[in-house]
């Protein structure tokens, strides 16, 4: 008799671990849910056109937080801590397939007038201020050529952005297809938490870098 009691209390301690151990398991996909729809989402960069400040392989966080929460059915974002502003990186829907995604520095917002001289950018009337920008020739292609290197004065509309690759030769931006609507910015990067273009090469100088 105590031997039966014995085993029922044992079976009672294993179904209890058991239990234990799968309401973890999902209170921690829960929250794995959570924070990614609502606070930090990963992403793997797969080209050159942010180069050098990021690189084929890196593996990227973004906050989803800072410009605000997308309310579900909505095209509202709450609460919005911060509007997106020139020099940020940012990720966000691609206007031509809005099933990818793209990664660009923030170079105008909305507002703001835009043009390209020989590879120069114009904002208002004054030249760039980023030192993040690189470029593979010297050549400029003439506007009724290619938008690359000279783009005539365009106006940002209020609510959207004009972004760039900061590997300016070999990026395609907002030089091409145009604006991006503030309503589809995602997050902005911030965080390098690894980078490999082919395991197990392993670039350890990039870990853990911060994206400016």
């Amino acid at each position: 008799m105590a031997t039966k009691q014995a085993s029922t209390k044992k079976e009672k301690s294993q179904r209890n671990i058991f239990q234990e151990y799968c309401e973890a398991f999902v209170v921690a996909v829960i929250l794995a849910i959570l924070i990614r729809a609502i606070f930090v989402q990963a992403f793997k960069i797969p080209s050159g056109s942010m180069e050098n400040t990021l690189l084929i392989g890196d593996h990227i966080l973004v906050n989803k937080f800072v410009y605000g929460i997308r309310i579900p059915f909505t095209e509202k974002r709450w609460p919005r801590i911060a509007e997106p502003q020139r020099g940020d990186v940012i990720v966000f829907v691609y206007p031509e397939d809005r099933t990818k995604d793209f990664i660009k520095r923030v170079v105008a917002v909305g507002g703001d007038a835009v043009e390209i001289k020989n590879k120069k950018v114009i904002i208002n009337g004054k030249g760039e201020e980023n030192s993040h920008a690189r470029f593979v020739t010297n050549m400029a292609l003439p506007a009724d050529i290619s938008p690359r290197d000279n783009l005539p004065p365009v106006k940002v509309p209020e609510g959207h952005l004009f972004v760039m690759g900061d590997n300016r030769d070999q990026s395609h931006d907002s030089r091409w297809w145009g604006f991006v609507p503030v309503e589809d910015v995602k997050g902005e990067a911030f965080l390098i938490y690894y980078s490999a273009e082919d395991f197990p090469l392993v670039k350890w100088g990039r870990i853990f870098n911060i994206i400016r």
